[in-house]
C-alpha cells in the first residue's frame, strides 16, 4: 500500500475536479447498479502513465459535450479492495492501472488499459474519450 502523503495529491487531481471516490466493494456494486454511464478511472502513482491520464480525462470531461453520468475513481495500491472489486467487472481483462472504463447501465462498454495510455499525451487520451463520450453517453 503506498503512504497517504504520496497518493492524497494524486487523487485531489480527480476529486477536485468532480469525481467521487468508490472507496469500498459496497460502494463499487452501488455506483454500477445506477443507470446511465458510468466513468471510473483507476488511478495510480505510475509516473509515465498516470501523469497524462488523469489530465486527459479531465480534459475529455470539460471537452466534450456528452458526458458520464457518473464519474469516479479509485486508487490502485491505496483503495485495495475496491479495485479489486473493479476489476471484476474488467474481466477478462488483466489488472491495469492507470486505466479508464466507461459503464453504462453496469455493463463494461469501453475499457483503456495502462498499455494504451503509456507514452501517449494526454491531449491524445482525451480525443479518445470524447469520441467514446459521443458513442456512449
Amino acid at each position: 500500500m503506498y503512504p497517504a502523503e504520496l497518493v492524497m495529491p494524486l487523487k485531489a487531481e480527480l476529486t477536485d475536479n468532480g469525481f467521487t471516490e468508490l472507496l469500498t466493494p459496497e460502494s463499487v456494486e452501488e455506483t454500477l447498479k445506477k443507470e446511465g454511464t458510468t466513468l471510473v478511472v483507476i488511478n495510480s502513482v505510475c509516473g509515465c502513465s498516470a501523469s497524462t491520464a488523469r489530465p486527459g480525462v479531465l480534459m475529455a470531461v470539460s471537452a466534450s459535450e456528452k458526458k458520464p453520468s457518473q464519474l469516479t475513481t479509485s486508487f490502485a495500491g491505496f483503495d485495495t479492495a475496491a479495485v479489486q472489486q473493479l476489476r471484476q467487472h474488467l474481466l477478462p481483462y488483466p489488472p491495469s492501472s492507470p486505466s479508464i472504463a466507461l459503464f453504462k447501465d453496469g455493463q463494461l462498454v469501453h475499457f483503456i488499459e495502462r498499455h494504451m495510455i503509456e507514452g501517449r499525451p494526454a491531449q491524445m487520451i482525451a480525443a479518445a474519450l470524447v469520441d467514446v463520450f459521443e458513442e456512449y453517453c
